[in-house]
């Protein structure tokens, strides 16, 4: 990796750390620790996730017009001025105000911070360096939440300002790591056929694989990372009559699959046809329901359920582990040049539209309709399949085989595209 590489993966690292530190804790804090009630606790997390569903429109076309690294800095100032308010705030519309801040921040980082990826890497390393982007994300998440957890006190107020107070100064932090980053030079929209903001979205809707990948991911995040503490946890606790220690057992099982296997998984997927690919994680996240179904629904002991509920989370996470290095790279190939920004954040508002909506309707069922929910998410894992098929249809060769493409280039006497050159700062 070259230097701007090796500051954006920091960065990566960084800005989930401090997602993992607060967030997990943010229910507590308002409702019972600043003791403005559950109602005021649930606006806050539906302010959160609504402020990233309002900027990442808008991010895109930002991100086009005046580059990732600008993009970031600014997202950066916006979380450190919202998680510093967050811990200051004791009345419900400043917690609110500041709590917006934070979730559109932090929303902005992922899409800037794949374009920078997909600026500073070639089709070689692409694949690669978005499995170094997930695996630190998981590790930063769960470094984050496990620290938070120690450090917050319900008692004491001050803990949790410490506790805010330091998440700020991480992204201030960030703004300092992450202004020495050299980019590689990237076309931006000045040096290519001008066009208002709908101009842009209306071309990327008119790339139908775009769409479908799209759909795709809608899906995959809906029937995953939307149920894993919402409506998997409450099946698990009514269905499988798991306890909370095994809930967290069950999530760090996930953390632990994607740690160990994935650049493993990584040197398998590599040379694979990338829908083929999610096609595989489909029946392999349909086989993941069906333990969760025999978890709630079979008539073996407590032990089997248990290691079946845990065994969900784990195949969940090989999942993961294979999509790593697979869709974003793809999102990144169905890009016109100069583009990327308005991809990835076209993406990062359909993967947060998905974890909206997974735990409003995967909750409910969860709880109450267990076979049902188990045959949905059965259902849902299979369409996966079907989709990425379909997907793979309307792909060329270069964007669902990218290693075959190199290879002809090498068979017919030419060279693989070079490394971007960035100057260490």
């Amino acid at each position: 990796m070259g230097a701007a590489m090796r500051r954006i993966h920091a960065g990566n690292a960084l800005s989930a750390f401090g997602l993992g530190f607060t967030v997990p804790y943010l229910y507590v804090y308002v409702a019972q620790v600043r003791g403005l009630g559950a109602m005021t606790a649930g606006l806050v997390l539906a302010v959160f996730a609504a402020a990233a569903l309002i900027v990442l429109p808008f991010a895109g076309r930002a991100i086009v017009r005046r580059g990732p690294l600008p993009v970031l800095l600014a997202a950066l100032v916006a979380s450190a001025l919202g998680a510093l308010g967050l811990g200051l705030s004791g009345q419900a519309w400043s917690v609110l105000i500041t709590a917006a801040l934070l979730g559109a921040g932090q929303a902005v980082m992922q899409p800037a911070l794949a374009t920078m990826i997909v600026d500073c890497s070639t089709s070689d390393t692409r694949s690669r360096s978005f499995a170094m982007q997930f695996f630190l994300q998981n590790l930063g998440l769960g470094v984050g939440g496990l620290i938070g957890g120690h450090l917050v006190d319900t008692s004491r107020v001050s803990s949790f300002t410490l506790l805010f107070a330091i998440e700020a100064a991480v992204f201030l932090l960030l703004i300092v790591l992450m202004s020495t980053v050299r980019m590689p030079h990237a076309p931006h929209i000045e040096e290519a056929p001008s066009g208002s903001a709908r101009g842009g979205w209306k071309r990327m809707l008119g790339n139908r694989a775009m769409v479908q990948l799209c759909v795709l991911g809608f899906v995959l995040f809906f029937a995953c990372y939307g149920q894993f503490e919402s409506g998997l946890s409450a099946y698990g606790v009514e269905a499988a009559g798991v306890s909370t220690s095994t809930l967290g057992t069950g999530l760090a099982a996930n953390t632990l699959m994607i740690v160990v296997a994935q650049f493993a998984v990584l040197r398998f997927v590599e040379r694979r046809r990338r829908t083929r690919v999610i096609a595989a994680v489909g029946l392999l996240w349909a086989a993941a329901w069906v333990a969760a179904g025999y978890a709630g629904l079979g008539h073996g002991s407590q032990e089997m359920a248990t290691a079946a509920f845990v065994s969900t989370y784990a195949l969940f996470g090989l999942g993961e582990a294979m999509l790593s290095p697979t869709v974003a790279p793809l999102v990144a190939d169905l890009a016109p040049e100069g583009e990327a920004g308005q991809y990835n954040s076209a993406f990062a508002l359909v993967k947060q539209l998905a974890l909206a909506l997974g735990p409003a309707v995967g909750g409910p069922m969860g709880a109450s309709l267990h076979a049902p929910y188990i045959v949905t998410f059965v259902l849902f894992s299979l369409g996966i399949s079907v989709l990425a098929v379909r997907l793979g249809r309307r792909l060329t060769a270069e964007q669902d085989r990218p290693w075959s493409a190199r290879t002809r280039i090498v068979a017919r006497g030419g060279a693989a595209p070079s490394e971007p050159v960035t100057a260490e700062a």
